[in-house]
């Protein structure tokens, strides 16, 4: 009988052992309990297989997306699809290099200009991702020295631009002017000023106020840079988005955001005054070292919005189906955070019954998504729901009768 191999032996010894990686980098990722939870329950990144419009499947089953950001159903309307077709065949899949370079092409033009004159702004710069946008905007317009106010729960992409900027960074309550009054009045008036905030907060559905913000940032001489990703398509004027919807569109210094949401597509913006533009051409990294939009998503979102602008029932749909859904939430007695927009945060408080609900609505054939601490505060673990136009009043009604005997089961109190 052959004696086992050196090597063998010592493979065996270290599994019986149960030897830990010993690259440190390795341990952290294999020790991170997040990781270890995803990869027990797995309720991120379910591949959907099938999409008609808030219709899908998953697995080979059939379910009722609740969760998208396709607040005005525009990912596979005719003209939106058509206009991706003809860039792709006109113009190839990309332009292959950065704008500054030789990757600018007439089509990102066509739509800057209609862009900008949509949103009431000299001038817009379309990027690759609305995270860029926002990021490369704050890390470019702050600088080490100046200040750098931000509401305490901007988004992701924001907090990495002014982490990555250099500035001081001062933080007021969400949502609290008040919070914001005080902060203010402890800064220096010599000090370059920034403020950042949300247009619509995606996960509490709060809308920043916006008519105070520019009251504030006109009394300091703060600039005032707004991510509008959320309230584009869904409110002012035609879709104009959360400034115009204040009536503060020209007391805003820059408007940033993303084509995902109502613009059906990928990629981002930034719209402000032509010098405020070609400064960030000239100084944003995250512009000149990304390759160009490629033809098919910014002629998908030029598309979307005109269609935005020619469809204005979409609009209207999508704010009474989210006054529909908030109608039947408040006859649970659901916290929902007190959300006016379409994106809707039901407050479930607790991880482990958080979990339980979105598994229930999972098996009833609900797609949504949870969000638990530190994502959102300690205590406010949600399921992040997201109304579209393209729902029924029948499906939102089925959803919060789903919701209802997920609640119960978890033990979360529902009338």
């Amino acid at each position: 009988m052959s004696s086992a191999s050196p090597s063998s032996v010592g493979s065996m010894l270290s599994s019986f052992l149960g030897s830990k990686n010993t690259k440190p980098i390795l341990e952290r990722v294999e020790d991170d309990l997040p990781t270890k939870l995803r990869l027990k329950y797995s309720p991120y990144y379910r591949a959907v297989e099938a999409v008609q419009g808030v219709k899908i499947k998953v697995a080979g089953r059939d379910m009722l997306m609740m969760s998208s950001n396709e607040y005005l159903g525009l990912s596979q309307h005719p003209k939106v699809v058509e206009a991706a077709q003809k860039a792709a065949s006109l113009w190839g899949a990309s332009s292959c290099g950065s704008r500054l370079a030789n990757g600018s092409r007439g089509y990102h033009e066509a739509l800057e200009e209609e862009l900008a004159a949509f949103l009431g702004k000299e001038a817009c710069h379309v990027i690759v991702a609305g995270y860029l946008a926002c990021q490369g905007s704050l890390a470019t317009l702050a600088r080490r020295g100046d200040a750098l106010i931000v509401d305490n729960s901007i988004h992701s992409s924001l907090w990495d631009g002014a982490q990555l900027s250099k500035a001081d960074i001062e933080r007021f309550a969400h949502g609290d002017m008040n919070s914001l009054r005080a902060l203010l009045a402890t800064l220096d008036p010599k000090q370059a000023k920034l403020i950042a905030v949300d247009g619509v907060y995606s996960m509490e559905g709060h809308l920043a106020p916006m008519t105070e913000l520019v009251e504030l940032a006109d009394k300091h001489d703060a600039f005032l840079l707004v991510d509008d990703a959320h309230g584009l398509g869904v409110f002012g004027n035609q879709g104009r988005g959360v400034c115009d919807h204040f009536g503060v569109t020209d007391k805003v210094d820059l408007i940033v955001g993303s084509f995902s949401k109502s613009l059906a597509s990928t990629g981002g913006f930034m719209a402000g005054s032509r010098a405020v533009i070609e400064y960030l051409r000239s100084n944003c990294k995250q512009i000149i070292f990304s390759a160009g939009l490629t033809p098919a998503t910014a002629e998908a979102a030029r598309a979307a919005l005109r269609v935005i602008q020619e469809e204005p029932e979409r609009q209207q749909r999508v704010q009474a189906n989210a006054a529909h859904l908030r109608s039947r939430l408040d006859a649970l007695g659901l916290d929902y955070w007190q959300s006016p927009t379409p994106a809707i945060p039901i407050v479930i408080g607790n991880k482990e019954k958080c979990y339980f609900v979105w598994q229930s609505l999972w098996d009833q054939g609900f797609f949504t998504v949870m969000s638990i601490a530190p994502g959102v505060p300690a205590g406010k673990d949600l399921i992040r729901a997201a109304v579209s136009a393209l729902h029924t009043p029948e499906e939102l009604d089925r959803f919060a009768e789903a919701l209802r005997v997920a609640c119960k089961k978890a033990g979360v109190p529902v009338k």
